[in-house]
C-alpha cells in the first residue's frame, strides 16, 4: 500500500462515483479503467493522482494489461469497485437477457481471481436481483462464490443516506475466502428528513436575467448565496467558485410547456388542448422542491428545475448525485451529463467504503 491507506481500483470506472465515495472515505484510489476517453480525463483529475486506462473489457486478454500494471507498480490491491453496464436488468430500456453487455461483470470476475483483493464490491441495477426471479444476481453470485468471494447483496436507497435524489442500487460485497459476511450500513437519514431539490441546489446561481430570461452563464461563477444548510456546506467544503454550471436554453415552445406544469408534476398536467402531445412517462417532468430528485439521467432533456423553466446543468445534477462542487467534468456537454448520469453517487459509495473499513486487514492482499 502506498501512503498507508488501502488501495482501491475502479474497474469501469466512467468518471468515478464509486471510487470517489472510497477517495472521500480514505482509500488510495491507484487506478480507474473504461473505454470512455472524456469520462478517464474527469477521473484522472479528481481522484488524487490516480492513473486511468482506456481498454475494452469486453476483450478478456486486456485483464492482463491490468495485472502487468499492479505488478509493474508493486500495488497489492485491497479493493476491487465497479458498477459495469447491464442494460439487459435495467428498467429505463428493453430487458434483453442475451444483451451481451449482461456478462461485462465477468471482467471483474477474471481480475478479482487473478490479484486477489481483500473485497470486491460490484454495484448495479436494481433489476439484477429482480428480472426473471434474480438471474443475474444469482450469476453475480455464482461466479464470484467460485474464485472465493461470497458476495452478500442488498439494495441500497440513496435518500436514506443523505443523498438528494430517489436512487435505488443493488451493491454486491464480498470478503476474500468468504471469513465473514458484509453487513451493510443502515440508513443515517429517516424517511422525514431526506435532502430535498431545493435544499441541495437552491444557493446556486439561478442562471436567470432580471427580466426571467435564461442564460448560458460563465464557465467559473461565484456562488449565488452563503451556504444555508449541511448539505450545501458539505458540497461547497473545498471549492471557491461554481464550475460545470452552464444553462441550456430550451426552444420557445418547450420553455412554454414547461412554465405551464407544476413542480413535482409532468406532461400529464398539461392543459386539456396540449393532451397527447406528449408520450414518454418522464417527459417534461419537473422536481419538486421539498422532495428528492428522480433518478439523475444521462441528459435526456425530459427533467426540469423545480423552480425555473429549464433542464438542470451538469453542476445541479452533479449535486443532485451528491458531487462535491470541488470535483470537475471535463468534456463536451453532452459527455459531462453522461457521466453524471450514469454514476454511483460517491456519498453512497462512501458510506459502503467506511462501512469496510473494520472487514480490511493490512497485508493480507495477494
Amino acid at each position: 500500500m502506498r501512503n498507508n491507506k488501502y488501495t482501491c481500483l475502479d474497474l469501469f470506472s466512467g468518471a468515478g462515483g464509486l471510487s470517489r465515495g472510497f477517495y472521500d472515505a480514505g482509500y488510495d484510489v491507484v487506478l480507474g479503467v473504461d473505454s470512455d476517453e472524456a469520462a478517464l480525463k474527469t477521473f484522472r483529475e479528481n481522484h488524487g493522482g490516480a492513473e486511468t486506462m482506456k481498454l475494452d473489457l469486453f476483450e478478456p486478454s486486456n485483464i492482463d494489461i491490468i495485472v502487468k500494471y499492479l505488478k509493474d507498480k508493486d500495488i497489492k490491491l485491497d479493493v476491487l469497485v465497479g458498477g459495469p453496464p447491464c442494460q439487459g436488468f435495467s428498467v429505463a430500456g428493453p430487458r434483453d437477457m442475451g444483451d451481451k453487455r449482461n456478462t461485462l461483470y465477468t471482467a471483474m470476475v477474471r481480475l478479482a481471481e487473478r490479484v486477489g483483493p481483500q473485497v470486491v464490491v460490484l454495484e448495479n441495477v436494481p433489476g439484477m436481483m429482480q428480472t426473471n426471479g434474480g438471474i443475474g444476481a444469482r450469476r453475480v453470485v455464482e461466479d464470484f462464490a467460485g474464485i472465493g468471494y461470497r458476495m452478500i447483496p442488498k439494495l441500497l436507497y440513496a435518500p436514506d443516506y443523505g443523498i438528494p435524489q430517489i436512487r435505488k442500487r443493488v451493491f454486491f460485497v464480498g470478503l476474500k475466502d468468504g471469513v465473514e459476511d458484509f453487513i451493510f450500513p443502515a440508513p443515517t437519514v429517516d424517511k422525514e428528513h431526506y435532502i430535498s431539490c431545493e435544499e441541495a441546489i437552491g444557493d446556486l446561481p439561478s442562471l436567470q436575467t432580471s427580466d426571467g430570461e435564461i442564460i448560458h452563464g460563465d464557465e467559473m461563477q461565484d456562488y449565488a448565496m452563503p451556504a444555508w444548510n449541511e448539505y450545501q456546506k458539505k458540497m461547497r467544503l473545498r471549492s471557491e467558485t461554481v464550475r460545470n454550471h452552464i444553462g441550456s436554453i430550451p426552444i420557445e415552445k418547450t420553455k412554454h410547456m414547461i412554465s405551464l406544469v407544476p413542480e413535482g408534476k409532468n406532461y400529464k398536467a398539461l392543459p386539456e388542448e396540449y393532451q397527447g402531445i406528449y408520450k414518454y412517462h418522464e417527459a417534461l417532468t419537473r422536481y419538486h422542491s421539498k422532495r428528492p430528485s428522480l433518478t439523475i439521467n444521462t441528459g435526456h432533456r425530459s427533467h426540469f428545475h423545480y423552480k425555473w423553466n429549464r433542464i438542470p446543468t451538469v453542476r445541479e445534477s452533479a449535486r443532485l448525485q451528491s458531487f462535491p462542487d470541488d470535483f470537475i467534468f471535463y468534456g463536451n456537454k453532452s459527455e459531462q451529463y453522461r457521466q453524471v448520469g450514469n454514476a454511483v453517487p460517491p456519498m453512497l459509495g462512501q458510506v459502503v467504503a467506511e462501512a469496510l473499513l473494520p472487514y480490511l486487514k493490512d497485508g493480507e492482499s495477494s
